[in-house]
């Protein structure tokens, strides 16, 4: 426990607010080190302060700065449960109501303390209350903030992220609206505008509108009884023209249960990160998100598609497209056959994504060595393999290993499967985990985002016409032809392989990986690589000349970069980690292109060529081992 009566100087604060804890304090809620970044040993494993106040006959104001909070953590004064600390592990500022009669004239005891066994290293302090309500100590000046596209000129659908003179997200008093999103730091805006008020001090405010576009930042210095406006264009900068931006798997409070992001401000937030094809993904249910975009504003900003995330206890499956009034697939079977059985009874649907196949839910991870033999891609439970894609990158459950789902991925094309790489953000809230972070390009036209061809983007996605991205994309062309889901035919010795990365100015890449097969054989580190080098959006590019294999292969690019630690758009620890050491990381991926060089009709997979070795060698040996060599 950690108990301390402090004083702190009332010059350092405003008049009407007192001291509590002037300082961040580190705290674990139980015995087991979360993470290496923070001391081996915690400050506490919960605050007790005590403090002088006076008795309130009216509301006040409790503030306070938190970090790297996943878990619950309760706040109490003189035992009166306040609320909570905010489940989100970005640096921000959180306001809590303290009702009439809480406080007592004298010592007042604030608790804070958690409500979870499992172990959560956090950093909370800079606490004062503030002899005022809510909205009067979040609304001592006014900003008015309009975001424009820089081509045009027009307003656009944005994200809006404040940071106070301490490098925390920082709440807003802000009146409600269908046009608006808002979660302490973050606004996300329908039509480009949002006015809101702040404390008193400096703040730095970004504008932006996800991984295609420019990030915008303007400086307010904020006096008593300010009113400002500021005009921000945000351009567009990652080339991604005849690729639809997709995100296949997004979630509502509303009809999922958990979370915060309600239907309503979902809508918003696809508008704001410039998701142009968005898979309804609640658990257990069909939802069209066609009418609340329309009801909101913003239906021409994107093409809703209906899903559904198929929650089993053996596994997670999100699928689309499904016809309006399906009905709903059984989610209780406790192996794949039946599960996929009712998949694909369903009207409509064609895509099958396994998602997070490394998490644990139910007590099942589809792909821990349990059920899967990751160097041969085949299942312990002689489960049938008839998803179309998997996640090879989720941005709210990324992996402690980031590039393991990725080699799975590759190790089932080895197996034969065809099965497409997926980047999906899972996001079930506004700005913890948010929607589009991690998204999949699928090859198709993209210049009307509010009428995409579904039925193309679909047949596109099936047969693996895609890029993932999650910070970075990759772009691999064989032959100046022949890209992503591809069969590239090569009948010379060598041939030319270009990869090319993308991403905007605020991410930046480190390394390029080109995978044979599942093996790497060409790896560039890059160093200064900056936009003003290439064209605009261009990271890096370089033209490869490769040896022509003696067998069918499929070819891989993977750009990997730094984290991104700026709160506009902050890469997210691990969901379930495996470790308490982590290294942020975005990563873009090519799909695959798939060399045809032996002289049989198609393309065959490393699988099919062992069995075939297999056969031949009818029993012996040192005939199989010469085969396969």
């Amino acid at each position: 426990m950690f108990l301390r009566l402090l004083a702190v100087p009332q010059a350092a604060l405003a008049d009407d607010s007192n001291g509590i804890l002037p300082e961040l304090i580190h705290v674990r809620s139980n015995e087991t080190r979360e993470w290496s970044s923070f001391p081996a040993e915690p400050q506490a494993t919960e605050i007790a302060v005590e403090f002088e106040s006076q008795g309130n006959a009216e509301e006040c104001t409790l503030r306070l700065r938190q970090q790297d909070v996943k878990q619950d953590w309760q706040i109490s004064i003189n035992d009166t449960v306040l609320g909570e600390l905010t489940r989100d592990e970005n640096d921000q500022i959180t306001c809590i109501v303290v009702p009439a009669g809480v406080l007592v004239d004298g010592k007042n005891l604030l608790r804070i303390r958690s409500q979870s066994s499992t172990s959560d290293d956090i950093r909370v302090g800079e606490v004062a209350l503030i002899r005022r309500p809510l909205s009067s100590a979040l609304d001592e000046a006014r900003v008015a903030i309009r975001v424009v596209d820089e081509a045009s000129g027009e307003s656009i659908p944005a994200r809006i992220t404040i940071i106070n003179s301490s490098g925390a997200l920082h709440p807003v008093a802000i009146s409600p609206s269908n046009q608006l999103a808002v979660r302490s730091g973050v606004i996300y805006t329908g039509n480009g505008t949002a006015e809101f008020g702040l404390p008193i001090g400096r703040y730095t405010i970004y504008a932006g509108r996800g991984f295609e576009y420019s990030l915008s930042q303007v400086e307010v210095d904020l006096d008593a009884g300010d009113s400002q406006l500021h005009i921000v264009g945000i351009r567009r900068e990652v080339p991604t023209e005849c690729y639809v931006a997709c995100d296949t798997h997004v979630h509502t409070l509303t009809f999922s249960g958990h979370g915060d992001a309600t239907i309503t401000e979902r809508m918003v937030t696809l508008a704001g990160e410039g998701i142009e094809l968005p898979i309804a993904t609640d658990h257990n249910v069909h939802i069209d998100h066609e009418p609340y975009a329309v009801e909101a504003g913003l239906r021409q900003y994107f093409t809703p598609v209906i899903g559904n995330e198929v929650t089993t206890p053996v596994g997670h499956f999100n699928i689309f497209p499904i016809a309006d009034g399906a009905r709903v697939p059984d989610h209780n079977h406790t192996s794949w056959e039946p599960v996929f059985d009712e998949i694909f009874a369903t009207p409509g649907v064609k895509v099958a994504v396994l998602n997070h196949a490394r998490d644990l839910h139910s007590g099942v991870r589809p792909f821990g060595p349990d059920h899967f033999n990751d160097a041969v891609g085949l299942s312990l439970d002689e489960w049938p393999y008839r998803m179309t894609a998997m996640e090879v990158v989720n941005s709210a459950a990324v992996q402690s290993d980031p590039l393991q789902l990725f080699r799975d991925w590759m190790t089932l094309l080895n197996a034969g499967y065809r099965v497409t790489p997926i980047g999906a953000s899972d996001s079930h809230d506004v700005a913890r985990h948010f929607v589009g972070q991690a998204r999949t390009y699928i090859r198709c036209d993209d210049l009307d985002p509010g009428n995409i061809d579904v039925d193309a983007a679909v047949d596109s996605l099936l047969h693996g016409r895609v890029m993932v991205a999650y910070g970075l994309l990759a772009e691999l062309t064989v032959e100046e032809q022949y890209t992503s889901g591809d069969i590239a035919p090569l009948a010379a010795d060598e041939f030319k392989v270009r990869v090319r990365v993308l991403g905007p100015h605020w991410t930046n890449v480190e390394t390029v990986q080109i995978y044979a097969n599942g093996e790497l054989i060409e790896e560039r580190s890059i160093e200064g690589t900056r936009d003003n080098e290439h064209d605009p959006g261009v990271k890096w590019e370089e033209e490869f000349i490769l040896r022509t294999p003696a067998h069918d292969q499929h070819l891989v690019a993977i750009a990997i970069g730094p984290g991104v630690e700026g709160l506009y758009w902050p890469t997210a620890k691990p969901y379930q980690p495996m470790s308490p050491d982590w290294e942020p990381l975005t990563i873009g991926c090519s799909g695959a292109v798939w060399l045809d060089t032996d002289e049989d009709p198609g393309f065959s997979s490393a699988r099919q060529y062992a069995e075939l070795a297999w056969d031949s060698a009818d029993g012996e040996l040192i005939e199989l081992l010469n085969l396969l060599g």
